[in-house]
């Protein structure tokens, strides 16, 4: 096997564990949505009086602010989501290119 196919072997496995990594990262900001989500539900259904976690104390709130919160949190975990799926297929398309080009290199020796 030649240094360049070594080379494009080792890249491949690089990429697969860069994957690995996009596609833990996007597992959990899904959990934390899904939280966010509960913790919206939870806040319909509650009565007054509303509290925060802030650091290791919890702090009276408003309804809306916390509603506002929640759901700017959601958002920003939503665009982080989209950010990483599109690094995750950018990922894939270069995988399979480099893993063509390995599977010629192999089948021509």
């Amino acid at each position: 096997m030649d240094k360049e196919t070594e080379s494009n072997i080792n890249e491949l496995q690089l990429l697969e564990q860069n994957l690995q990594n996009f596609a833990m990262q996007r597992q959990n900001f899904q959990a934390q949505v899904l939280e966010i989500d509960n913790a919206l539900k939870e806040l319909d259904k509650a009565e007054a009086p509303y509290f925060k976690i802030v650091g290791n104390i919890m702090v009276a709130s408003d309804k809306e602010s916390l509603k506002k919160d929640l759901e700017s949190k959601k958002d920003i975990l939503e665009l982080r989501m989209k950010s990483v799926k599109k690094q995750e297929d950018a990922l894939n398309e270069k995988m399979k290119s480099l893993q063509e080009k390995v599977m010629k290199e192999l089948q021509g020796k």
